[in-house]
């Protein structure tokens, strides 16, 4: 199967040589052996099939890139199991939301979906934010697709809309999210992210305002870089405020008091104006979440024309390695007893340091290949090292690359080691194989 997801030659040579480094031990072991290497390679079915997932047939078509490694983790759900320390990050927020913002009646103002199906269509995770159609956050190579029209969602926000269009306007989304990426310590193609939208009437963000009667949420002006079209400038600092007050408690009540906090002005198609929000923790400047005031034509077409908003999303796994020191994303889905069992605390707001479950160091593989000169992306090869090697691939570092002038056999002759020779049946402008393969500790 390698050879057929690799063998679309043509006439650009490129030789790239990566470095994939690999922990030999206290990483979940079984990931070699749990099913065999050429079926976890049939990493895609061919059009006119279907898929199972989550008791839904999908029929595949020619934007069907899931992974067999990506689909045995859907349903998992971490952050709703019980210590998992995704599911402590995850607690220590809803309490935080649920003791400091309650509704009239006494009842938490947020409410929270920690449950809500990762697939959706490809209107839920795009269009309904106003995502443009070549925007490059919907390119094949970044995302999981079931078909062109249903994929594993890539951001909580995909349940943004349909959350507004049932009339919520105070709520939290928490679930798995699938992205196509590198590899290396910080980035996987399964994390989840907390959400939280928030909406106001004209009553209650004016509440309280001197002369609060007279102002308004919308009117007709021109786009700015400090607000969008229709909002009024008092309506938007307002709603910018409450954000950032939310925000910064939030973060002192994770993190502690006295934390040094700075906003920095970036860009969302869902949002405008839009921040990130840093963090110095132990002298370092870390960005830990996005937000932003809703963009209103995403309101609008949610049914709440009378109502403006904020938005933000942010990392689990990203508080969570900061907050327990955890060094590698991998970590939280090892079933390593040595892992969970430091998360069994009787408190969640317990102060928790990760301990090492290995002392020995990487082992490192040099692998180099020819690559085809179309269809290919680098998130393609990553995906092929997750089937194969599991969650043992700590990392893979592009060394080198080298584009060859002429499309000619003999120029492997002096490359090429005598095991790979049965796989050569084919001129070398169509030929994509494994060319060296060293292993060194």
């Amino acid at each position: 199967m390698m050879g057929s997801a690799l063998r679309r030659g043509a006439h650009a040579y490129v030789y790239l040589v990566s470095k994939a480094s690999h922990i030999s031990r206290g990483h979940q072991h079984q990931a070699w052996g749990s099913r065999p290497a050429a079926a976890e390679c049939a990493a895609q079915r061919a059009p006119g099939s279907v898929v199972e997932l989550l008791g839904t047939s999908y029929p595949q078509d020619d934007y069907s890139n899931l992974t067999r490694k990506v689909l045995t983790r859907v349903g998992r759900n971490l952050h709703n199991q019980q210590h998992h320390p995704l599911w402590l990050i995850k607690e220590r927020v809803k309490e935080h939301f649920y003791e400091q913002y309650v509704g009239r009646f006494g009842t938490p103002l947020f409410s929270v979906y920690d449950s809500l199906s990762p697939v959706v269509t490809t209107w839920q995770n795009f269009d309904s934010l106003l995502i443009p159609a070549d925007h490059p956050s919907r390119k094949k190579g970044d995302n999981y697709y079931l078909n062109r029209t249903h994929m594993l969602r890539a951001h909580t926000s995909a349940h943004q809309w349909d959350l507004l269009h049932a009339g919520l306007d105070a709520f939290l989304v928490v679930g798995d999210v699938y992205r196509r990426d590198q590899i290396d310590s910080q980035h996987y193609p399964i994390f989840h992210q907390l959400e939280a939208v928030r909406l106001f009437s004209k009553h209650e963000l004016f509440a309280g305002i001197k002369d609060g009667d007279s102002l308004q949420l919308f009117e007709q002006s021109s786009r700015s870089v400090h607000k969008q079209e229709t909002h009024t400038m008092e309506a938007v600092k307002l709603v910018e405020f409450d954000l950032k007050q939310t925000l910064t408690r939030l973060v002192a009540h994770l993190f502690g008091d006295g934390l040094e906090i700075r906003w920095v002005d970036c860009y969302f198609p869902f949002t405008h104006p839009s921040f990130e929000m840093e963090i110095n923790f132990h002298g370092e400047w870390l960005e830990v979440l996005g937000c932003g005031v809703m963009e209103q034509q995403l309101v609008n077409s949610a049914g709440a024309q009378d109502r403006i908003g904020w938005a933000f999303g942010l990392g689990l796994e990203r508080l969570a390695m900061i907050l327990y020191d955890i060094p590698d994303i991998r970590l939280f889905w090892s079933e390593d007893e040595r892992f969970l069992k430091q998360f069994r605390v009787s408190n969640i707001d317990q102060k928790v340091k990760f301990q090492p479950l290995s002392k020995y160091p990487p082992m490192i593989n040099d692998i180099s290949f020819w690559l085809p000169s179309e269809n290919y992306a680098e998130n393609d090869f990553y995906d092929l090292v997750r089937t194969i090697g599991g969650d043992l691939v700590e990392k893979v570092d592009l060394i080198d690359k080298f584009e060859h002038p002429k499309c000619v056999i003999s120029t492997l002759s002096g490359l090429l080691d005598p095991m790979f020779y049965p796989v050569i049946q084919t001129p070398i402008c169509f030929l994509l194989c494994l060319l060296k393969l060293s292993f060194s500790r």
